[in-house]
């Protein structure tokens, strides 16, 4: 197999042991390898196909989940993510855009800005699984908050600013800047 008929392959190790002072030999080996294989990753890297797959299931989980689903948060998918968009010399990404709203219960701005950042930050982390960055210098902020996250694998970020006006959520979500295939 050539490098290039490599790529996109999923990379393997096998060591049989057959007892005695060879297996301690091969589980070495196998240590060595594997740390070697994580450090160096053994695939291309993220594909803009697996992550406009990524990103169209993320689209999903968020118009079925409990909390979006329901008419009263009024979720708007504002851009879907279904073109590619080139930002790059032969790259492209894609985006997705959304809106949803919660209605402000009681007279504290700042409580109904904590609990729509927290509302957000669980269905990001726990059904869209993406890795949440906490910036906590804006617990001061009187307007907004601003919600950040990730998914390394696919190579997706969101960017999700909550505002006490409605909508009260404006989600953008896109792939990293990556070759088509």
């Amino acid at each position: 197999m050539t490098e290039d008929e490599a790529l996109g392959q999923d990379c393997y190790v096998c060591l049989s042991g057959g007892g005695g002072r060879g297996v301690r030999g091969a589980r070495m080996a196998m240590a060595v390898l594997a740390v070697g294989g994580m450090i160096s990753g053994c695939g291309p890297g993220p594909t803009l196909q697996a992550a406009t797959a990524e990103l169209q299931k993320d689209m999903q989980r968020l118009e079925t989940d409990d909390v979006f689903k329901n008419p009263l948060k009024k979720l708007k998918i504002v851009e879907r993510p279904d073109k590619d968009l080139p930002c790059d010399k032969g790259k492209f990404e894609r985006v997705l855009r959304a809106t949803a709203d919660l209605e402000r219960k009681g007279p504290s701005l700042d409580n109904h800005l904590d609990h729509a950042q927290r509302l957000m930050e669980i269905t990001l982390s726990e059904v869209l699984h993406y890795k949440m960055t906490y910036d906590l210098t804006q617990m001061d902020w009187k307007d907004a908050r601003l919600i950040d996250g990730r998914k390394d694998t696919p190579g997706i970020t969101v960017k999700v600013i909550v505002v006490p006006e409605s909508p009260t959520w404006r989600l953008v979500a896109k792939t990293d800047c990556l070759p088509r295939s």
